[in-house]
């Protein structure tokens, strides 16, 4: 069942918030950054993924956006971070 909101006396269905959908995945020294479809852009600490932290420059430019860009997976290292997560943490 969709959460709900009253609009006066009539309660209507919330709609779902648009799916977030990556389109590209960049590095800083420090920070995790992810261009999404809407505009925005994610950006978080690297150190939460100790993977990415001790990949190659290489390994880290080697991912595929999967689930039409929900999941980012990175084979060489074995990491996968769904995108709509990293919007709740």
């Amino acid at each position: 069942m969709s959460p709900e909101y009253v609009v006066g006396f009539i309660t209507a269905d919330q709609p779902a918030p648009p799916d977030v959908q990556a389109i590209a995945v960049t590095f800083t020294k420090d920070q995790l950054r992810v261009a999404l479809a809407d505009g925005r852009e994610l950006s978080v600490p690297l150190a939460w993924f100790p993977r990415l932290v001790e990949a190659s420059p290489r390994e880290r430019s080697d991912y595929e956006l999967t689930d039409d860009g929900q999941l980012i997976h990175w084979p060489a290292v074995d990491e996968d971070i769904d995108v709509p997560n990293l919007l709740s943490r």
